[in-house]
């Protein structure tokens, strides 16, 4: 029998680093991978500095997951997550689309999977940045760009803020966190600052992101598209071989009026429908335990049987998930009954071969 990615977290959590805390709770472990009996994970130390004082942590995680039953061969790597330089005045993002030959996918990106709703407000990002880190914690390969240019949440959703550099002012080397590599539009701006531009800015924006940065391999590549079915969205099925869409709506009469044209879009653009998120299903009270269906009930598992596309998931209107991040650590990267259920989605999706 095959180890499990929990197994292998529950065995680094016994493994203490210098400050007291453990791998797992200082969330140090990236990119862990199972090949039969084969172990590969990287451990990422928050500076230079501090990695070269962690070779014994890294043999001692080394050592714990080699006991584990069904493993045969473990390989640890220590990285340090650096400061980010800053980038070059060379390197400009936005303009108009440049002429290219061939697709948008980056050549390293096995499949790309576009997070669309029909309206916003429904959780779409947050459904994206804690899906990218439950795949991520299954360990698959996983990019996760923020393609939401006017309003850009997955810097403070996923706690990171420094700028990307650039080596050549072309190449744009993304963030990584939570195991997920990163790119954003607001990682180059200031927070407070507006993007007021047109829509062949916005293109420009979208090619550079998807075709300067440097993704590496991965498995997956999770798009957070903005609300509507406007130029971004349009793009980038058009451009980049896009594998399927995941459609988020609420039950709520309102949003799934919205959903249903984000659905007709990615028809009309041809690309896959791999099925529904009914998120805010429900509310249950921290009190007294009683649940509220504050947006209506069942209303996006009708439209899915209605439209012969599965439901994903159902997930509920939580105030963990929202604590979470605000405060830069999506509940995906934790243990309880949300991550279980973005953990679940995230096994359906890779069963399914969609991830």
């Amino acid at each position: 029998m095959s180890v499990t990615t929990e197994e292998i977290r529950a065995a680094l959590a016994r493994v203490a680093i210098p400050d007291g805390k453990d791998l797992i709770s200082a969330d140090l472990v990236r990119a862990i991978q199972i090949d039969g009996t084969a172990v590969r994970f990287v451990i990422e130390a928050p500076s230079p500095e501090i990695a070269r004082l962690m070779e014994p942590v890294r043999k001692a995680a080394e050592a714990v997951v080699a006991e584990l039953p069904g493993v045969s061969q473990v390989t640890v790597a220590l990285t340090a997550h650096g400061p980010a330089a800053k980038p070059p005045s060379g390197l400009k993002i936005g303009g108009h689309m440049k002429p290219q030959a061939g697709s948008l996918k980056p050549s390293g990106v096995a499949r790309i999977l576009a997070i669309g709703s029909g309206k916003g407000g429904v959780g779409k990002s947050t459904v994206s940045s804690n899906l990218a880190v439950a795949l991520a914690r299954a360990g698959r390969r996983v990019g996760l760009l923020d393609a939401d240019i006017y309003g850009p949440s997955q810097p403070r959703m996923m706690g990171v803020s420094q700028k990307p550099h650039s080596p050549d002012g072309q190449t744009i080397i993304p963030l990584t966190a939570h195991g997920v590599t990163v790119m954003s539009i607001g990682l180059m701006l200031p927070e407070e600052k507006a993007v007021v531009w047109r829509g062949p800015m916005l293109m420009g924006a979208l090619q550079q992101m998807l075709s300067q940065v440097a993704w590496g391999e991965l498995d997956v590549l999770l798009v957070d598209l903005p609300p509507g079915t406007g130029d971004v969205a349009m793009t980038l099925c058009q451009k980049a071989q896009v594998s399927g869409a995941i459609v988020v709506s609420t039950p709520q009469d309102v949003a799934l009026l919205d959903a249903r044209k984000a659905l007709d879009m990615f028809d009309t653009l041809k690309t896959p429908v791999l099925g529904l998120i009914e998120n805010m299903a429900v509310f249950t009270c921290p009190h007294c335990g009683g649940q509220s269906h504050i947006f209506g009930s069942g209303g996006t598992v009708a439209e899915a049987s209605a439209r012969g596309v599965p439901l994903l998931a159902q997930l509920p209107l939580d105030l963990d998930t929202r604590l979470a991040g605000d405060g830069g650590v999506p509940v995906a990267a934790g243990e309880g009954p949300m991550a279980e259920a973005y953990a679940k989605l995230a096994d359906g999706l890779i069963k399914g071969g969609m991830a």
